[in-house]
């Protein structure tokens, strides 16, 4: 028995099974573009950057001075979008294992200011990092009395919540303030100095910890002390956890300076040194953002061959190119499905183009202006019985000349409605006159008024679509999806079905038959 392939392979399932290709294809690029290049649904969003400057002063002492500062780095959980050091007469150098920027200067004397700006950008809560291991942890050698307060402090928590070291955290603030805790810990106490004791209280169970500095993303915030938190290794990972209350993370638009180390700032041949830090912030489009983000992730490349790269100038172009379909999609579903007929087949497409451009009212009104008058003179000239080629040139004459018209008179009466002419295609707009007169003499007024009111209602769907400024967005960030809407049309073009005013115009019969 022989296999009929056209059972198998019609044209509606070979464009079904296409058009499902295109959805998954595109439902994947448009995942890939979120994620690896930040795009987003919505053309408000915005990428915030902030920019943290660390000004550095000290006095020289006459000779060489060399200065070592902590920096954070794009392994935090944020990204570096820019780095800038501002050091004249300094050398510089960049320790990245460390993670701390070296500047060496010769022969310096006096008050000495140095700047490092660094903007980033995805905070990401910075998470601990999870690839270095720490060393091996020897617990500290203690007093009898700091022994005692030792296990004291562990026995106090197991009454406390979380994990271990969440347990010991909260252990230590409740007793911060007995007075045997000054023992270990001076009333008086530091952050720092409360940090550290932390650290040793963990070392005596063999939990590696270090002191992490953190400086909080707020606008216009200076500070000359980052704030302290502990970082723990616990679980087979880093964890960060506040020390006031033993929550594990930070909270959002915070960064690390530093990740253990000794000091924050150090400075040989000079002194009084400070470092103050102070927050910017701004904000940047996704769009703007794409490459650096394609960049971070190691997907530059596919980056590059995309349209985004292109000038601005191309890319506000190809904008109003990606709108096309989806204002082809909505004429098809009105001629095809819907069952209106129109003046052309893409005229009201265009007449929405021009409607975006001029404003709905300003633009409706001026063209229903221009078609009346049209009509008017192209009456007049059929009596003239023109041949066809000189008769369309009047009319578009005549439209350039209304053009010109309107236009000036709009612009000395400041009237936007009339200067909005401009937009309007000339030879589309010549063309609706002739063919609604030539529909005038052949089938009457009736259906004549009936295609124009349906291609002003086709036009104003469309034109409420495509103006849409999340449509509009979408379309361009997400321009696979056009895809999808050419293998729609395809198979809006295989329906053989009624039409809805088909429908509605044998609608008596059905009745009558019932």
């Amino acid at each position: 028995m022989k296999l009929n392939l056209t059972r198998f392979f019609t044209v509606r399932k070979v464009l079904s099974l296409l058009l499902i290709c295109a959805i998954a294809y595109s439902t994947y690029s448009i995942y890939y573009k979120v994620k690896y290049w930040g795009f987003s649904l919505s053309p408000k969003a915005v990428t915030d950057v902030w920019t943290v400057d660390a000004k550095i002063s000290f006095r020289a002492l006459g000779g060489d001075v060399k200065v070592s500062l902590a920096v954070p780095n794009d392994r935090d959980g944020f990204k570096i979008l820019s780095e800038e050091i501002v050091a004249k007469g300094y050398k510089i150098t960049q320790d990245k294992i460390n993670s701390r920027v070296v500047l060496e200067g010769k022969d310096k004397t006096g008050k000495q200011n140095l700047y490092y700006r660094l903007s980033i950008y995805d905070d990401a809560q910075n998470v601990a990092l999870n690839s270095l291991l720490p060393a091996k942890i020897n617990r500290p050698i203690l007093s009898e009395e700091e022994t005692i307060q030792m296990r004291k402090i562990w026995e106090l928590s197991e009454l406390q919540k979380g994990d271990k070291i969440q347990k010991a955290i909260l252990a230590i603030n409740q007793e911060v303030n007995n007075p045997t805790m000054s023992l270990i810990l001076p009333l008086d106490h530091t952050a720092k100095e409360f940090a550290e004791k932390v650290i040793q209280v963990l070392a005596y169970k063999r939990i590696p910890a270090r002191i992490a500095r953190t400086i909080k993303l707020e606008e216009g915030r200076k500070t000359e002390k980052p704030d302290i938190m502990l970082e723990a290794y616990y679980d087979g990972h880093w964890t960060l956890y506040d020390l006031n209350t033993a929550k594990i993370g930070l909270p959002k638009n915070w960064v690390i300076i530093q990740r253990g180390g000794v000091s924050l700032l150090d400075v040989k041949g000079g002194e009084d040194s400070t470092v103050v830090f102070s927050v910017l912030k701004s904000v940047a489009s996704p769009l703007k953002m794409a490459e650096h983000r394609a960049k971070a992730h190691d997907e530059l490349w596919s980056y590059n061959y995309s349209m985004y790269t292109l000038p601005v100038f191309e890319q506000n172009t190809l904008k109003w190119l990606m709108i096309f379909p989806l204002a082809i999609l909505v004429v098809v579903i009105m001629r095809n499905v819907v069952g209106v007929s129109t003046m052309g087949t893409f005229t009201p497409m265009l007449l929405a183009m021009a409607l975006v451009r001029t404003g709905f009212w300003p633009g409706l009104i001026c063209f229903s202006v221009m078609i009346a008058l049209g009509l008017v003179m192209r009456a007049l000239v059929a009596k003239l019985n023109l041949l066809l080629v000189p008769r369309i040139s009047f009319v578009v004459i005549f439209v350039i000349l209304l053009i010109q018209v309107l236009t000036v008179v709009g612009y000395r009466l400041n009237y936007t409605i009339v200067s909005s002419a401009i937009f309007f295609p000339i030879i589309i707009t010549a063309w609706i006159i002739e063919r609604a007169s030539i529909t005038w003499e052949e089938e009457g007024a009736v259906n004549t008024l009936k295609e124009i009111l349906f291609t002003f209602i086709t036009a104003v769907v469309t034109y409420f679509v495509i103006s849409n400024e999340y449509v509009r967005h979408v379309m361009f960030a997400f321009n696979e999806l056009n895809l999808v809407i050419l293998f729609v049309v395809m198979l809006l073009g295989t329906y053989t079905g009624y039409r809805v005013t088909e429908l509605m115009r044998f609608a008596p019969l059905i009745h009558k038959e019932n």
